[in-house]
């Protein structure tokens, strides 16, 4: 049997069920682990206390109603710190909101503890959900498990590394250009990112709200369609979630792949490239070139209404109603102080573009061609699934970089060529390891090399998860 710890959650449901391990047990294994080397890869940016009642009861739910019982319950789960708890913090990684203290659930976490799941605490992220490193947390970056010279991915780069590093049984992020799959290639586990509108939005920190959804990384493909199974389905308060009769029709199998390769031919070296072609054999499925002809400029649209949708959602953290708030001598000093010290480097860049993309002289030629871009591509997409069945790309163009290494914001904006595509058209895609690349390591004057983990990216149509659930699982 594997450490408590390293368990999936499948496997910890089970050794539950045949008495073979209590929630107790399984919680202290977690929360030891985590005590232990968090220190080092700060993928937490609290731990909680142990809840006594909730242990004691998910243990007594479990011995009640046996393999009926959800698989979720008792199951140690982190949570990324977007995401609404109510009676704990959530900052979204930024001093703006450093002191904020959830007064409600969001509606995935009351899902999960309906469940019966536990909290573990909660993770580290970009501020807001900006950026693709975890660097730009204002509480230090993560590190990833497998270097701690390199990056754990991001936006949701502490959940990444909480599964990785095995300090939760499973996780939950959000995935706004990337999020959730960025960090899973780099760490090495398994990141879903559903169809926009498939789990509620409720109670989650926006930060660009016409791409953003909340989705599980985990250990394995099986455990991210328990969670996505548990925290999905339509919510009143929520206009844009989908209603579940949806699901039924978009069941379909997978015979052909359809691999854009112009899109990344120039983007790989020979490694990374092998490893991407070797998970497609894996797949059994007959593979075919595809043409995406907006794929290309796809990555300027996606940030151009990510900053404007950024713009607006940030407008709220004025230093008045609640976050920060700092005193000057005027009004307008409160506002520049609050925002200024509340707010992050890239925080304040996003503003700025998009408040600048939305200006009455600059939003037909930026904004409004963004959006009609979007529109293009997704009709791109549909005539392709016309012919294919699902369509794959590398997760990222390379492994995880290292600490610091891409300073220049436009080279990270340029890490999410291939992931931006799903948020753009609002289908599911799950990043499922395809192996190791070599690597320098952090002692590249004693020749030292690191085996890096990179996923490989499925996209399906809208409402498909099944796809991406059953051709990940051929793969991983």
């Amino acid at each position: 049997m594997n450490k408590l710890n390293e368990m999936t959650i499948v496997e910890a449901a089970r050794a539950l069920r045949a008495r073979e391990i209590t929630t107790r047990e399984l919680w202290d294994a977690c929360a030891e682990a985590t005590e232990e080397k968090n220190p080092e890869l700060n993928a937490y940016l609290e731990i909680f206390d142990a809840d006594d009642t909730a242990i004691s009861a998910a243990q007594e739910r479990i011995n009640r109603e046996g393999d009926a019982a959800p698989l979720l319950c008792g199951i140690p789960l982190a949570i990324k710190d977007n995401i609404l708890i109510e009676g704990k913090i959530a900052s979204a990684a930024s001093k703006m909101l450093e002191s904020y203290r959830a007064t409600y659930d969001a509606t995935v976490i009351h899902k999960l503890k309906e469940a019966g799941a536990l909290f573990l605490g909660r993770t580290n992220m970009d501020e807001f959900a900006l950026g693709g490193s975890t660097e730009n947390s204002a509480f230090g970056e993560t590190k990833n498990p497998h270097d701690t010279t390199r990056v754990s991915g991001g936006t949701s780069g502490g959940s990444a590394a909480a599964v990785a590093a095995h300090l939760a049984i499973a996780a939950l992020g959000t995935d706004t250009g990337g999020s959730v799959r960025n960090p899973a290639s780099y760490c090495g586990v398994v990141g879903l990112k559903p169809t926009y509108g498939a789990v509620s939005r409720f109670g989650v920190i926006a930060a660009a709200s016409s791409f953003d959804q909340v989705g599980p990384l985990t250990k394995t493909v099986e455990d991210a369609q328990i969670l996505f199974d548990t925290v999905r389905g339509q919510d009143p308060k929520d206009s844009t979630s989908i209603p579940e009769d949806l699901y039924g029709a978009a069941r379909r199998e997978v015979r052909t792949i359809g691999v854009p390769t112009r899109l990344f031919a120039d983007a790989l070296d020979a490694e990374m490239l092998e490893r991407f072609q070797s998970a497609l054999k894996k797949c059994g499925c007959k593979v075919v070139d595809i043409e995406i002809p907006s794929a290309k400029p796809a990555l300027a649209a996606y940030y151009i209404i990510n900053f404007a949708e950024v713009s607006t959602n940030l407008a709220r953290f004025d230093g008045m109603r609640y976050g920060l708030s700092k005193q000057g001598e005027t009004l307008l000093d409160d506002y520049l102080l609050s925002r200024t010290e509340g707010f992050g480097e890239e925080a304040r860049r996003r503003i700025l573009l998009g408040t600048f993309v939305l200006s009455s002289g600059y939003i037909d030629a930026y904004y409004r061609q963004a959006v009609a871009a979007r529109t293009e591509l997704t009709r791109e997409f549909n005539e392709a699934f016309k012919e294919v069945d699902i369509i794959a790309t590398p997760t990222m163009p390379t492994p995880a970089f290292k600490i610091g290494e891409k300073s220049d914001p436009l080279s990270l904006y340029l890490e999410d060529a291939f992931t931006v595509l799903a948020n753009l058209t609002g289908m599911p895609a799950i990043s499922v390891p395809m192996g190791s690349v070599e690597r320098e390591g952090p002692s590249t004057s004693l020749g030292i090399k690191k085996q890096l983990p990179v996923g490989i990216h499925f996209t399906a149509p809208h409402q498909a998860e099944n796809v991406l659930f059953a051709i990940g699982s051929a793969i991983y």
